[in-house]
């Protein structure tokens, strides 16, 4: 790795103006810097002013100045910032995820003592080292703080491990503390020869430096395993500073118009001092961090002065369009020069990348090789998943489904599911189109719940193979007379479309394992996206099936040329049809669409939001509410259910289950548990769906018959409550 200056954010100041502290978000996307002035200077991505705001004291009273900002944190989902502060408080800001958010403050942590550093490993675990000794966990769902552990000497570092399973701390009195949060212990590891303001806990162990002018390294148990000596530089001054790289390989050490570099050599399975990047009157360096994606460090000094350090082993370039910058063996910035969007290329298992291609039909995803891994990267969505590879050079890639990536490889096809670092499931088939293997894993929640991960493909030309990946199991199997050259499976793996050579098109039930001819000639057919709703063309018809589960209930629409493509956002849906001179968009029943998707869903709360909206507009839904009901009264859901019948204006009903929903919460209050399961309530659900044999049954199988009896004088059915105390008399 080589250090390089980049560039300034912010200029040196006449005087002394330390920069205390530095943040960079762990989304890459916000820089955050305390200055001397107590304010906070936001930066975003590409390192532009963006936003700054002053800090508060803990109480005005004493003068608004009357503290020092010593430490920043920002929280993993990158949208709030923690601010330690000498006036024995830690403010939580909320930054939001965009510039235009307002910033507020949504957490207030008073401490015993002024804060000196802050870490924060995980959303609700924000950790806090103190000058008496305490170091605290605080939370920031709770609003409550707690003291993990305390000792006599002051803080004066905190570090956490790149897996942010433990952290150490550094003590005035130079003792190293480490505490593991799987075993929530914490032992004393060690007494470094000074007290560590420089402290590192990487992969390989401890790294501790401070004014003696020596980087020593410590196993996890205290054992010394490696110890630099650069006092024997005359020029090098004491370390005040220390950052660890993202991957966990490198580390940098501030001192004197000095950065220093340390890097790990696996080959040798020990630390190796890289190169001193010297910068004339950069005089004390007070702050270091380096940006997730492993490209840059930010260093501030004792005058106010922040700079940005290029960190590169070398660059490349593919297609004359990708900039590769390798930050380490192990990681890779890829840049596209025409928009500047950035993703990173990282190896889980430190291995170095070896190779890098390009590819789909926008270049959206980014293929890396390395000894025995392969690196796949979705640039949009930013999911990242390495999978155990050995290449032979003769693998293709299939990549135009957005959730799935498909690897061929001798007549064998892996599934990689993006984010996921193992390979989700694999099958042999010699009909490697790509248009008659359909995969579908977890793009919609289903109904059983649980990971869902189906593939459709040809076993033959005449036989279609429905495979669950997960157990690699064959849930159906379709025989079909004639050649099937397109194939299909809807987002949640139930349904599938196939076409033969015929053109003709027909729809598979997975559940039912029942199969029905949709239409003949279809030249086009498609899934509407995050919907079961079905759209083909035949001849000069255009074809929607809101309802898949009635094939004969079809809406046609005539049109005068070649469906394009469906297209579909949070308000419509259209089909875009190529027409002689222009492409023409023919709109879909959005309320269909939507309420039907949520109720295929079981999204009950989503499909109420649609009624209303619908009802806002004057649209006709009370079919719908109708519908909503009976899933909502099958699924025990008895809120939603209540609300469908008062869309229904059906008064009775609702306050039946007024009074069935407050059965329940009685139930629930004396027994715990779920209320629905009760027996009174279960009895009274029967009866809503007018099943009397039910909700008899129900009644006696805890021997109330007087209550079935009851019922049925309710309903006026003498004739079965005579019967049934004839029975009880007799018995």
């Amino acid at each position: 790795m080589k250090l390089k200056y980049l560039g300034t954010l912010l200029d040196s100041l006449d005087g002394i103006a330390k920069i205390r502290a530095i943040a960079v978000a762990p989304n890459n996307r916000k820089v955050a810097i305390a200055t001397a002035d107590l304010n906070i200077v936001l930066f975003d991505d590409k390192l532009q002013k963006k936003d700054k705001f002053a800090t508060k004291p803990v109480d005005s009273k004493y003068g608004k100045k009357s503290y020092i900002v010593t430490s920043l944190a920002f929280s993993p989902d990158s949208t709030k910032l923690a601010i330690g502060q000498t006036d024995n408080i830690v403010f939580v800001y909320k930054l939001g995820e965009t510039w235009d958010e307002k910033k507020v403050i949504c957490n207030k942590f008073t401490q015993s003592a002024p804060v000196t550093s802050l870490i924060w490993p995980e959303e609700n675990r924000l950790i806090i080292g103190l000058t008496d000794g305490k170091v605290r966990y605080a939370s920031v769902h709770s609003n409550k703080c707690s003291t993990i552990y305390k000792t006599d000497a002051g803080i004066i570092s905190l570090a956490q491990s790149p897996n942010r399973r433990s952290f150490v701390s550094g003590h005035e009195d130079s003792a190293i503390i480490l505490f593991s949060f799987e075993t929530r212990t914490q032992s004393k590891i060690c007494v470094h020869t000074t007290p560590p303001y420089c402290l590192l806990l990487s992969n390989f162990g401890i790294l501790a430096a401070g004014a003696d002018k020596r980087i020593v390294s410590y196993s996890e148990q205290g054992r010394i395993l490696q110890e630099f000596d650069c006092g024997r530089d005359p020029k090098e001054r004491s370390f005040n500073c220390a950052i660890l790289d993202p991957t966990g390989y490198n580390a940098i050490f501030g001192s004197f118009d000095r950065l220093k570099l340390m890097s790990w050599s696996q080959r040798r399975g020990a630390w190796d001092e890289g190169q001193i990047l010297t910068i004339k009157n950069l005089y004390v360096v007070t702050a270091l961090t380096w940006k997730p994606d492993g490209s840059t460090v930010l260093c501030g000094n004792l005058s106010g002065l922040v700079l940005s350090i290029d960190c590169a082993l070398k660059r490349a370039l593919i297609k004359n369009q990708f900039e590769t910058t390798f930050v380490s063996p192990s990681q890779v910035v890829v840049r596209d020069i025409n928009s500047d969007a950035r993703c990173v290329l990282r190896s889980d298992k430190g291995l170095s990348i070896t190779d890098i291609r390009v590819m789909g039909r926008t270049s959206r995803y980014v293929i890396a090789y390395t000894a025995s891994t392969l690196i796949m990267v979705d640039r949009e969505t930013e999911k990242s998943s390495e999978i155990p590879w050995e290449s032979g050079g003769n693998e293709k890639f299939y990549l135009d489904n957005e959730n799935v990536g498909m690897i061929i490889n001798a007549g064998e096809i892996s599934f990689i599911e993006y984010g996921r670092n193992e390979i989700a499931g694999w099958i042999r088939t010699e009909r490697l189109s790509p248009h008659l293997i359909s995969a579908r894993l977890n793009e919609r929640s289903t109904k059983s719940g649980g990971d869902l991960r189906r593939v459709a493909y040809m076993l033959d030309v005449h036989t279609i193979a429905i495979v669950d990946l997960t157990s690699g199991n064959t849930i159906s199997q379709i025989n079909h007379g004639n050649v099937v050259d397109w194939l299909e499976l809807n987002e949640t793996g139930s349904k599938l479309l196939f076409r033969d050579v015929r053109s003709s098109l027909f729809l598979f039930d997975v559940e039912t394992e029942k199969s029905s001819n949709m239409i003949n000639f279809c030249s086009y057919v498609q899934w509407v996206p995050k919907s079961d709703v079905v759209v083909a063309q035949s001849g000069d018809q255009l074809c929607v099936w809101y309802n898949t589960d009635f094939a004969d209930q079809v809406t046609q629409i005539p049109i005068q040329g070649d469906v394009d493509a469906v297209l579909r956002d949070n308000n419509r849906t259209e089909v875009i049809v190529q027409e002689a001179n222009a492409k023409v968009a023919y709109e879909l029943d959005s309320a269909m669409i939507e309420f039907g998707t949520a109720i295929e869903d079981l999204d009950l709360s989503r499909a109420v939001v649609f009624l209303e909206e619908s009802e806002k507009d004057r649209v006709e839904v009370s079919s719908m509410w109708k519908q909503l009901a009976e899933v909502a009264l099958e699924q025990g859901n008895l809120l939603i259910a209540q609300r469908a019948f008062a869309g229904l204006k059906d008064i009775s009903r609702v306050k039946f289950l007024e009074e069935t929903i407050q059965l329940a919460e009685d139930a629930a209050k004396q027994i715990g548990g779920d209320g629905t399961q009760h027996y009174k309530v279960r009895a009274r659900l029967a009866l809503m769906k007018k099943n009397f044999k039910e909700a008899e049954r129900i009644y006696l199988e805890q021997n109330s018959v007087q209550e079935v009896i009851e019922m049925y004088q309710k309903l006026h059915k003498w004739e079965e409550a005579i019967e049934l105390a004839k029975a009880t008399v007799t018995s």
